[in-house]
């Protein structure tokens, strides 16, 4: 079989095994029989002139052909669901599927209510959210709408800015009340601190620009930033986080108040072949206006109590 005669199922399954690492385990993802699954491996396997996987104590090992395979047939996943998205809305009417990206603090504590209001107002938009950190690309696809906490620098994408969210030093009434409110910086060192367990790159950037906190000594360390989250708000300690969170959740109490300056840059972004599609430009326009309310004062609003 010619490789321009292999059908998109066959990459489908192709892209399943990699991610499992078994061909049952990939053909109960994609509702197929075992067989079938093998017989599409087995197509193109014959196609590319050799072996796609390798059987290992692990399951299924791809060899350095699908490695070389991989990033293609992913783009090629996007933009098939791309088009299918794009195929199931009318290009009139605010209806159809829209996939929007986010970190997952945004759009776990942020999005929900805004989105909530959007398809209550348009009940026949349906909303695909992926909750990541990675930040997925627009150019090929991979979501049509994304909320980026870094400068848009790609050509041909439409972006607003939503401006800087804050961030400062919280902690629960429970845990202040039974360890007291630090009032300097260096009466930190006394207090259980939540913090990172790894230096992901914008984590390395803060210290870099920020080095009191890259001297404070974290007693509990998460690399999820929504598993620091909820250790403030279980009181187990002072933590960083959002100014727009803190200040909507009445049992945490900003520490130090104006002492961390740190911000995260906040865009919307989508690719600007996509602004005159009304369900994509009032997506847009939805997730901009409840940001900017959501991020609420500016940091230079704030008070400071800077020792």
């Amino acid at each position: 079989m010619d490789t321009d005669q292999i059908s998109w199922d066959h990459y489908r399954t192709f892209l399943a095994v990699l991610d499992s690492g078994s061909l049952s385990a990939a053909a109960r993802s994609l509702g197929l029989t075992q067989p079938t699954a093998g017989r599409h491996i087995e197509a193109l396997e014959q196609a590319f002139g050799g072996p796609l996987f390798l059987r290992g104590p692990q399951g299924l090992l791809p060899t350095e052909k699908a490695r070389a395979m991989h990033g293609h047939a992913r783009s090629m996943a996007a933009m098939s669901a791309s088009l299918a998205r794009i195929a199931s809305g009318d290009m009139e009417e605010v209806c159809g599927t829209i996939r929007i990206s986010a970190s997952e603090v945004i759009a776990i504590e942020a999005l929900p209510t805004i989105l909530a209001e959007l398809q209550e107002r348009h009940p026949a938009l349906e909303i695909e959210l992926s909750a990541s950190d990675t930040v997925e690309d627009l150019l090929n696809q991979e979501a049509d709408i994304a909320v980026r906490m870094t400068t848009p620098r790609q050509a041909a994408l439409l972006s607003r800015r939503i401006g800087v969210l804050p961030m400062g030093f919280y902690a629960h009434r429970r845990y202040l009340e039974r360890h007291g409110i630090p009032t300097t910086l260096a009466e930190l060192s006394h207090h259980r601190m939540i913090g990172f367990d790894r230096q992901l790159a914008y984590i390395r950037e803060i210290l870099k620009n920020n080095p009191m906190v890259a001297n404070l000594h974290f007693k509990f360390r998460a690399d999820s930033n929504l598993a620091q989250m909820a250790a403030i708000r279980a009181g187990v300690g002072i933590g960083v986080c959002q100014v727009a969170l803190g200040r909507n959740d009445p049992d945490l109490v900003e520490v130090l108040p104006g002492l961390l300056d740190i911000g995260l840059e906040t865009y919307v972004v989508m690719h600007e072949s996509l602004k005159t599609t009304p369900r994509f430009r009032t997506t847009f326009d939805a997730l901009v206006a409840g940001l900017i309310a959501f991020a609420g004062p500016t940091p230079a609003s704030r008070p400071s109590t800077r020792p």
